[in-house]
């Protein structure tokens, strides 16, 4: 059966849990081996995994890279589980010591069963199997898993609302709560629990500080989504985000991987979309704080939740903040909304948007500081393969204003910093399809003003600028000679380069200055027709890998 289950084709997936399953668990009454076997394949699919790092020790060598076989089969398994849930429930209700098996399908685990229960004068292993080995296996299985696995997490938390509907809000409260808090660290009364058990469930607290990152990482956003997350517990959920944000914020002089790690699991909780409004007060308490702290774990969290919300929210509740955090007075806070707006610019292509974008953008090059400035072409950068030709266009006209500008020639840190950032720029949007106008008023001009100061440009972002401006202008270097003299209004530099002696920069000087009108256009046409978008974006990817030598004699 589990070999069946396991298997690629989801018909025959489908086959097995709907019908081979139940078959087997009523003809055989096998039950409890299905349990105790699908728990131990859940965690060692994992476990056979290679580890993300060979360093020992590390946070990485726990954590495993799953291969597409193990990722359906931990999907399927977990499937089953969730299948079996019902024939727990019931096995869980008609072994229950305390009360008659009732007729109707209420739930008889309330607070007083419960309280019976705790006093731990007979056993009940059908109840226990849930909250002792099957929530124990799952709580191993998130702590194997790494960020991306998002799809597993989903998986895990919808078993985990599964138990909280089945077995009741007094179970999910005096139970399931409990066992998740003690296992991200957190303080929890045992008082509903047995006394023979309760060194079970303090053993899942962790114990090393690789084992709290990991409950972090692994169990946080289970307890969030998966039990705080469950309709009854809103306003506990409400408490506990404020407890985690705004009183750990307070705690915090610095943002630490364990900041991180809380900002991931508050964007694992914004995958479910009833959250959100809740998420978003808790925001707002956040932005308009007088702590500095407070304010950046809010813009990374505003950075991180912009795939999981719409354009009504983003232009409702997530631009706003960030327009207020853009102004703060406090340096590290502006550069935090930077990079949330780039996140916002990246899905979002509604004018609006865009156009609050660009205005916010203005502002923040206003500054005029150099951190302001790498920061501001870094954020959109990441944005310019999903975002309209619009921003790209306003992008390229930023990045040739700002190459226009002199920068202190003793300062060759500063100056090589915003070469880097304009080369990324460049050959990202190189790599996009880009206005013919764009290509003549904005990158070529841009690159040429680059390769007027060789000392601050690396190596391979110089050749790159070269072959860039050489496909860009039609492969020409005279025509490109005479375009880039059009618009500058100056003898082309260009001359220093692929010229003898500055000739046709002298040339260009004398010509008049409506002759090389017509030019651009001619000029700025398309690159070759062999030399694709695809060609170019494989191109760049090469010679980021140092490659791109090779590449051009291939060629």
């Amino acid at each position: 059966m589990f070999q069946l289950a396991c298997d690629l084709s989801g018909v025959v997936v489908e086959a097995t849990l709907k019908e081979l399953l139940p078959a087997i668990i009523n003809w055989g009454n096998k039950l409890d081996h299905i349990l105790t076997v699908l728990l131990s394949h859940i965690v060692g699919s994992a476990q056979r995994c290679p580890p993300l790092s060979g360093v020992e020790g590390s946070v990485e060598s726990h954590l495993r890279v799953l291969g597409e076989r193990e990722r359906w089969n931990l999907d399927v398994l977990l499937k089953m589980l969730a299948e079996l849930l019902p024939y727990v429930h019931q096995k869980a209700i008609e072994t229950c010591p305390f009360t008659p098996v009732l007729e109707s399908n209420v739930t008889i685990f309330s607070s007083s069963i419960l309280e019976l229960y705790a006093g731990g004068h007979v056993e009940w292993p059908a109840f226990e199997w849930m909250h002792v080995d099957c929530f124990s296996g799952l709580l191993q299985l998130a702590c194997l898993l790494p960020q991306k696995e998002d799809n597993l997490r989903n998986r895990t938390t919808k078993f985990l609302l599964g138990v909280s509907e089945c077995f009741g809000d007094s179970y999910l409260m005096h139970i399931m709560l409990p066992v998740f808090l003690v296992s991200v660290g957190d303080d929890a009364g045992l008082t509903f629990f047995p006394p023979n058990i309760h060194s079970r469930i303090k053993g899942l607290r962790p114990r090393t500080a690789v084992a709290e990152r990991l409950a972090t990482l692994g169990i946080l956003p289970l307890l969030l989504a998966g039990v705080l997350g469950s309709p009854g517990m809103r306003e506990p959920l409400a408490d506990y985000l404020r407890k985690l944000l705004v009183e750990g914020a307070m705690k915090e002089n610095q943002f630490t991987p364990h900041n991180i790690d809380i900002v991931n699991a508050v964007r694992f909780l914004c995958t479910f979309e009833e959250h959100h409004g809740m998420i978003f007060n808790i925001l707002w308490e956040m932005v308009v704080s007088s702590n500095v702290e407070m304010k950046i774990s809010a813009a990374n969290i505003l950075k991180v939740i912009v795939p999981y919300t719409d354009a009504k929210v983003a232009s409702t509740h997530v631009l706003p903040a960030l327009i207020t955090l853009g102004s703060d007075q406090n340096l590290n806070v502006k550069y935090a909304s930077i990079d949330a707006f780039g996140a916002v610019a990246q899905h979002f292509k509604n004018d609006m948007i865009v156009d609050k974008i660009r205005v916010q953008m203005d502002a923040f090059l206003e500054d005029g500081s150099h951190e302001a400035t790498i920061a501001v072409v870094r954020s959109l950068v990441v944005a310019v393969p999903h975002t309209t030709e619009r921003l790209r266009d306003y992008l390229l006209s930023k990045i040739f204003q700002l190459t226009s500008t002199t920068v202190s020639a003793t300062d060759v840190m500063r100056r090589r910093q915003r070469a880097n950032a304009f080369c990324e720029a460049i050959r990202a949007m190189d790599a996009t399809d880009l206005s013919a106008n764009g290509i003549r008023d904005f990158l070529l001009p841009a690159i040429q003003n680059l390769l007027k100061d060789p000392d601050a440009l690396d190596p391979a972002h110089k050749e790159a600028l070269e072959i860039i401006l050489k496909e860009r202008s039609g492969g020409t270097f005279e025509a490109l000679s005479k375009v880039m003299g059009a618009h500058l209004g100056i003898a082309s530099s260009m001359t220093s380069f692929f010229g003898e002696g500055g000739l046709l920069g002298k040339k260009e000087s004398t010509e008049s200055p409506t002759e090389p009108v017509e030019s651009p256009k001619a000029v700025a046409a398309p690159a070759p027709a062999e030399d694709t978008r695809f060609m170019r974006i494989m191109r760049v990817t090469d010679m980021l890998r140092g490659k791109a030598k090779n590449q051009e004699e291939t060629h």
